[in-house]
């Protein structure tokens, strides 16, 4: 089988081995997902709520009706939020933006959304990456004659005892909703805004083709989604790979002076961009400012114009990381500290820890690291006094009392694995102001005085559904064994047909035992966390990074021969670029 793959697309029996081990190893379906044509892109009219909603904006652009996109302040909702306000404009439209302030607004729809509209005399509003939950506050811009259109991709709540299963929008645009045939429901929220766009740009050519400049356009516009795509972690498969993929080529040729601004002050212009680019160095930028409290600066750079401006900005995002990355640590020593008292995976099959003054900004990717360090789903919630002691919109559907301890505690949390991590917050729904999300992460908001009781309450229903195991380790999968002869530059360049990488179509990891360590190990880092290693093969020297694993440089001691699980990467190094090893695992003998 995997011969007959490697023939049928000219690859290589490595790529063709993991082009079968990630599905694909029927030779039509394998052409397809190498392609990622924008072919592959589904029709949005088979979206819920579309023909509502493209028919409503086009009337609103023909009457020069005031129309405000409402995003959310993270990644998926800031580049969701610039594209359609983007396209609004080009097109004529009457176009105002809002995105809440995380310090003071908090998540989602609010009294700050009903307010923007009335400052901006809004008759339509267009929520991006958010809305499916806000059952209030859609009902109260709907009494005031506005009509609400939400594109969004989160799970649908459990039903309102008021206005039932879903708010009253004109029009709710989300792949998840129940009863919906879209073939894909796995996109994130600027994926969903770019679906709109497409289908309003149908709506005025009047025609499923759309006139040359709006295809431009769009064509333009998915560089934004890539970022999003990437940034949310969805599955890296179907119309997200399309996503993912076309859109890196379109932003590294774009001519947008905010991207443009953005990937030099990443440093990364001028060369073929990654996905990691967009996940470690692009996406982090725009998201800092929206962590840290307002994202207007964020959707500002995305909307610039002027190439001055737009560097300026970009530069004022690069210093909102950095500060973002002091905060992240500092919360991040605590947080593990914390976590020390819940080491016993058996009984706290979940972990939930909580700090007085933890940044709302950071709980997320501290989430996301002590996942990682734990093998175990991580809750992360910084406690903070509550101004009212009562949430504004219940964005989940569930009204518990806030204001016992007068501290309300807000956080995120991360999954590990398969586990469906917003049906376990669920099990803790009666305890919680708010809270929602997906499977993989979800947000929530909870008085300081029952974080106990949902502690118990979420690892009383993981330990239900793990059936009172702990959570098995993760083995390291390698897809391929390789003779050290084979780790070469071809093979890299094969490889690379397979990006980008992500969920579902996770980076390829190959293992060699006929390597032998060249060199002593040197340990790199400010903390001594990482390894660098010079290995060899015969004549031939290879260079291999061990991120992660300074702790472990006792073992080489007195070995010479390697078993390697890697994978084969560029880097760049002063200007000179060579193939070296990114290492998962190592034994030495």
């Amino acid at each position: 089988m995997v011969d007959e793959l490697a023939r049928k697309l000219a690859v290589s029996r490595v790529t063709a081995t993991v082009l079968a081990a990630r599905g694909h190893a029927e030779p039509a379906r394998a052409q397809t997902h190498l392609s990622a044509s924008p072919s592959g892109l589904h029709d949005p009219a088979a979206l819920p709520g579309m023909r509502a909603a493209v028919e409503r904006l086009a009337r609103a652009v023909r009457d020069r009706e005031p129309i405000l996109v409402h995003g959310d302040y993270d990644v998926d909702g800031v580049t969701g939020t610039a594209l359609l306000v983007r396209l609004l404009r080009l097109v004529g439209a009457n176009a105002h933006w809002h995105i809440p302030n995380r310090l003071v607004d908090g998540y989602s729809f609010g009294p700050h959304s009903i307010e923007k509209a009335r400052e901006t005399g809004a008759r339509v509003v267009i929520s991006v990456d958010n809305g499916t939950s806000a059952f209030d506050t859609i009902a109260e811009l709907a009494s005031l004659g506005v009509d609400v259109i939400v594109t969004d991709h989160h799970e649908p709540p459990l039903a309102h005892p008021v206005h039932g299963a879903l708010p009253p929008a004109l029009a709710i645009v989300n792949p998840k909703l129940a009863g919906s045939t879209y073939p894909w429901r796995e996109l994130c929220g600027g994926a969903v805004a770019f679906k709109l766009a497409w289908g309003l740009c149908q709506e005025l050519s009047g025609a499923q083709r759309v006139r040359p400049e709006l295809k431009a356009f769009l064509e333009d516009a998915m560089a934004l989604v890539a970022i999003a795509t990437v940034c949310d972690v969805v599955p890296m498969r179907d119309e997200n790979r399309v996503f993912a993929r076309q859109g890196l080529k379109f932003l590294g040729a774009t001519r947008h002076p905010g991207l443009r601004a953005l990937l030099d002050v990443v440093g990364v212009s001028g060369r073929p961009l990654t996905s990691d680019d967009l996940g470690f160095a692009i996406g982090p930028r725009i998201n800092a400012s929206g962590r840290l409290g307002s994202a207007s600066r964020a959707v500002e750079l995305l909307l610039a114009d002027d190439p001055a401006v737009a560097r300026k900005l970009a530069g004022e995002l690069d210093k909102l990381n950095a500060k973002r990355k002091e905060i992240e640590q500092e919360v991040l020593a605590q947080a593990r500290e914390k976590a020390r008292a819940f080491a016993d995976a058996r009984e706290w099959p979940v972990l939930v820890v909580d700090g007085i003054g933890w940044h709302p900004g950071v709980v997320g990717i501290v989430a996301a690291r002590l996942v990682e360090e734990h093998g175990r789903p991580a809750f992360v919630l910084g406690v903070e006094p509550s101004s009212s002691g009562v949430a504004a919109n219940g964005a989940s559907g569930s009204h518990a009392a806030a204001g016992a301890s007068g501290l309300v505690a807000k956080g995120s949390g991360r999954t590990w694995g398969a586990f469906d991590l917003l049906a376990c917050l669920r099990a803790g729904q009666p305890l919680l102001v708010r809270g929602g999300g997906h499977a993989q992460a979800v947000g929530l908001e909870v008085d300081s005085a029952h974080i106990p009781a949902l502690r118990d309450a979420l690892c009383a229903h993981a330990r239900e559904v793990l059936n009172g195991a702990a959570h098995a380790p993760s083995a390291l999968h390698v897809d391929c064994d390789v003779t050290a002869a084979h780790i070469d530059e071809p093979l890299l360049r094969d490889l690379e047909r397979l990006e980008p990488w992500g969920t579902g179509n996770e980076i390829p990891v190959l293992a060699s035992s006929q390597l032998e360590l060249a060199d002593e190990p040197r340990v790199l880092g400010a903390d001594q966390s990482h390894l660098s290693l010079k290995v060899r093969h015969g004549n031939r020297f290879l260079r291999a990074m061990a991120f992660g694993m300074g702790s472990r440089r006792e073992e080489f001691a007195g070995a010479r021969k390697l078993e390697l699980a890697f994978t084969p990467r560029w880097n760049t190094f002063r200007g000179n670029t060579s193939l070296e090893l990114l290492v998962h695992d190592f034994r030495a003998s």
